[in-house]
């Protein structure tokens, strides 16, 4: 080994050759291939140097690029000099095997049909795919294949409905690396994001990293952020790669990760976030008629399964769909008997509130009894649940049953106490069932609207154990103003060891003056990582006059790993004036990404008169697409250097890709009366994907009294998420006068999902005098459950207290009055405690 370190080894040694002839016919001097590589001087003079170690794969990729050489051939020679070749090497130590070995159906591509069996053979038909129909975006994911297949890691994430051939697309993406020897890894049990966190440090060159449903990995609750920055240190680790990181996710999983929290609030995905910027890529919904094409071409020549989707799917180009089974699914809903489509509807309910996968038989059974019609419940026989389970349960074409039933993997953890192992996710007991993808995200559309019947918030009482499936129905109880179901729930959340739970209720404690009871709660809370209950007890210390008491917590936390005591710490260090101790626990903290460490550390900077050094610190987050840090840069720079000195600043932010800067100069411009550049600009970050610009446009147009293009530019924000436009122009045309066409834009607004017109409307006619409308108005919003409507207009919690102080029940009728109680056995379809 030593030999093939220090020059002695041929082919490291015509590698090197080939690098230095190209240095020389490409007349560059070291110091410039360092700045056009982007690598680091000791980086390039190792790789040229006749006794330096063999260069990364990423170094010599890189090297080629810029000297111009054939990528592929020093790749190779990197290879054999590095002794990582497919027979051998630290490339095959890894998790994962080689992609050749891999099922396709294994690794979650959808069933199209059941392959021919021979006759007389009793085996299992082995399950076949269609031909595969290449689209425009297999032409951006064959790219990023290539990049990583010459030496550089990429990630890339598609984005798209249930049943659009996301999967499909990454598993034929893949196919020329099969022949490369690359391998590949499906992080799956115990949990997905179990296996992701314990095992990306040990992902090898050359390999693929398979993160199917993504939000599995990136939006866990515990680990998500951990497993970002985890994989973010994958690709950037030149002792690992090349490596290709594929995931796929829902639409409304990829809003949620890129949503900038309100001013003030938390940042639960500020990680996924930035691993996710500028990577993912749109699987659209149909076959355009290119691919239709293509796809009838193949069903000419004899692919079966192609011919007979054709048959259903033409029209609408809803091939993929077809094929994974979804119109005979959504069939199978529709024309279910009511007992079974009771328990599909309660199924659909808990998903979409934020039930995990699996669930429970016991608590549908229970939960399906009020989505029954008076006639339909009076109609059920004993056995009704089995046979509702039994009709559920039958394949549609041989592919997908509407609600399977699942067995979850036991976990495995090795038998070392650590404090990680401390935290063991509870299992449930009994029969546990899985609805169908297409149907669970059919539900989030189709039952968006409705808020589910009082025996589902009983039997989610009665039989759920999971902490985050308690903690995210009791979220969605109270953003319903279902207050009496809410706190019940929050009360069996915190039992079952919900840290969030256990936080709120501390809190609740506390303000009442029950600091014993709430420092007994936030302990526990902390035990398990929770930051916010870390925050309000070393406040607690704090304001109690133990100041010592609570730096010894903070200091605690960061002994065990709780990287956000670093910038709590840092505050405190920083108060009681030591500015050197707090600034380098804030350094501490940046590192760790924390961007209120990083807003602090500015402040400091600027108060200490280093200008220069507070906008080098904020440039770092410019990099890392932080709007509100960037806008305040800019309003530094204005400060400084003017409008003049701004602009150029945001231009160099849009020429490195941040459109936001676009927004904010657009902004300037209008302010500085140029409309008509104001709206390039808009139209710009319109174009790169900006929803935020295309709402500011339509309001533009709107004040320009162009109605109709205001309309339209609205309708399109709407249809990539981003409903506020819709909402913002209803609010214009109530205050205008015009009911009429503020209620047009408010179904709109309310078809795609968002309920922030609900809500300021509610407000206007409360103001109005017009309290029947106000009550319609918002119960619709309640009913709804949009919490980023509640974090963005604070006045709602508000009214909804005015009309309703002690809240709705289910049935959306106001509740009685009633106290919190503790628990009680439960024999109606009641709230706990109350009679």
């Amino acid at each position: 080994m030593h030999d093939k370190q220090n020059g002695h080894n041929p082919v490291l040694t015509e590698l090197r050759r080939r690098l230095n002839d190209g240095l020389a016919q490409a007349r560059l001097t070291q110091k410039q291939l360092v700045a056009r590589t982007g690598l680091g001087r000791t980086t390039v003079s190792e790789a040229l140097s006749p006794t330096g170690p063999v260069p990364s794969a990423r170094t010599v990729a890189e090297l080629a690029r810029v000297l111009k050489l054939p990528g592929e051939e020093l790749l190779e020679l990197r290879r054999d000099a590095a002794g990582d070749g497919r027979d051998g090497g630290d490339d095959q130590s890894g998790p994962g095997r080689p992609i050749e070995e891999w099922e396709p159906h294994d690794l979650e591509v959808h069933p199209a049909g059941i392959g021919r069996t021979a006759p007389g053979c009793e085996a299992p038909a082995a399950r076949v795919l269609p031909r595969y129909v290449p689209r425009e975006h297999d032409r951006v994911l064959a790219a990023a294949v290539g990049d990583a297949a010459a030496g550089r890691s990429r990630i890339v994430v598609l984005v798209g409905t249930s049943s659009t051939g996301k999967t499909r697309a990454c598993w034929e993406a893949v196919q020329p690396l099969a022949d490369q020897g690359w391998r590949l890894w499906h992080p799956f049990g115990p949990t997905r994001a179990e296996a992701a966190l314990v095992e990306l440090c040990r992902v090898g060159a050359r390999t693929v990293v398979w993160l199917n449903e993504a939000q599995h990995y990136l939006g866990d609750r515990a680990d998500g952020e951990r497993i970002a920055a985890a994989v973010h240190q994958l690709l950037i680790d030149e002792r690992h790669g090349p490596v290709l990181v594929l995931g796929t996710l829902w639409p409304e999983y990829a809003a949620e990760y890129a949503a900038l929290p309100p001013p003030g609030g938390e940042d639960p995905y500020s990680r996924v976030r930035e691993l996710l910027a500028g990577r993912t890529l749109t699987v659209p919904d149909t076959f355009d008629a290119d691919a239709l094409a293509a796809a009838a071409v193949l069903a000419e020549n004899g692919d079966r399964l192609l011919a007979d989707a054709l048959t259903r799917a033409r029209a609408d180009g809803r091939v993929a769909q077809d094929l994974a089974g979804a119109p005979e699914l959504l069939n199978c809903y529709q024309y279910a008997t009511p007992p079974a489509r009771a328990l599909l509807e309660a199924a659909m309910d808990a998903r979409r509130l934020g039930v995990g996968l699996h669930l429970p038989q016991a608590f549908l059974t229970d939960a399906a009894l009020d989505y029954l019609s008076q006639s339909d419940y009076d109609k059920l026989t004993d056995g009704w649940a089995e046979l509702a389970y039994a009709e559920l349960a039958k394949l549609v074409h041989g592919k997908q049953a509407p609600l399977r039933r699942t067995v979850p993997r036991p976990p495995r953890r090795p038998p070392a106490p650590t404090v990680a192992a401390a935290a063991v996710t509870p299992q449930a007991a009994g029969t546990q069932f899985r609805l169908a993808d297409y149907l669970d995200q059919n539900g989030r559309t189709t039952r968006r609207h409705s808020c589910p019947p009082a025996s589902f918030w009983h039997a989610a009482h009665a039989h759920l154990t999971h902490p985050d499936d308690l903690n995210n129905l009791t979220q969605a109880a109270e953003s319903r103003h279902r207050l009496q179901w809410a706190h019940h729930l929050r009360h069996r959340a915190a039992t079952h060891g919900s840290t969030d739970a256990l936080y709120r209720l501390a809190k609740m404690r506390e303000e009442a003056g029950d600091r014993e009871s709430a420092e007994l709660l936030l302990r526990q809370a902390i035990d398990h990582s929770n930051t916010n209950a870390l925050s309000l007890l070393v406040m607690m210390r704090d304001e109690g006059g133990d100041p010592e008491g609570a730096e010894l917590l903070l200091r605690q936390a960061i002994d065990h790993g709780n990287t956000d005591a670093l910038y709590l710490l840092a505050v405190m260090r920083e108060r009681a004036g030591d500015r050197e101790g707090a600034e380098l626990l804030l350094r501490q903290a940046i590192d760790h990404g924390n961007t209120d460490a990083l807003s602090l550390l500015v402040t400091m900077r600027e108060e200490a008169g280093d200008r220069e050094g507070a906008e080098l610190l904020l440039r770092q987050a410019i990099d890392h697409s932080d709007a509100s840090v960037l806008y305040r840069l800019v309003m530094m720079r204005e400060e400084a250097r003017g409008r003049e000195g701004a602009e150029l600043l945001l231009r160099q932010a849009a020429d490195h890709g941040n459109t936001d800067a676009l927004r904010f100069l657009a902004e300037m411009r209008d302010e500085a009366g140029d409309r008509e550049g104001a709206e390039l600009l808009l139209r710009q970050a319109a174009d790169h994907g900006n929803t935020d610009a295309l709402q500011v446009l339509a309001v533009m147009r709107e004040e320009a009294g162009d109605r109709k293009g205001a309309e339209s530019l609205a309708r399109q924000a709407a249809n990539h998420g981003n409903t506020y436009a819709l909402g913002r122009l209803a609010v214009m045309r109530e205050e205008a006068g015009d009911r009429e066409g503020a209620k047009a834009l408010l179904r709109q607004a309310a078809d795609h999902g968002g309920t922030y017109a609900l809500a300021r409307l509610a407000v206007m006619r409360e103001e109005a005098g017009d309290r029947e409308g106000a009550e319609t108005l918002a119960r619709q919003a309640a009913d709804h459950g949009d919490t980023n409507t509640l974090d963005r207009l604070a006045v709602m919690p508000a009214i909804f207290h005015r009309l309703w102080p002690d809240g709705l029940d289910p049935d959306g009728t106001p509740t009685v009055p009633w106290q919190p109680s503790v628990y009680v056995s439960l024999s109606r379809h009641v709230p706990p405690g109350t009679s």
